[in-house]
């Protein structure tokens, strides 16, 4: 009985996120993927400064 009761309320907040979810923008969604891309090159460029920086140590 228990478990239908926390169903009963997982159920009922997932119904109150969709309910104040909405669709992004387009300018929204082109911020994202620059953040997101500028965020990538950064770990990237630090890898490679990293395995640089260990290939000329050793």
């Amino acid at each position: 009985m228990d478990f239908f009761i926390k169903l009963k309320g997982f159920i009922g907040k997932c119904i109150r996120v969709l309910r104040v979810s909405r669709k992004p923008t387009g300018k929204e969604v082109s911020l994202v993927s620059k953040v997101s891309a500028m965020g990538v090159l950064a770990i990237g460029a630090l890898g490679f400064i990293i395995s640089i920086i260990f290939l000329l140590a050793f």
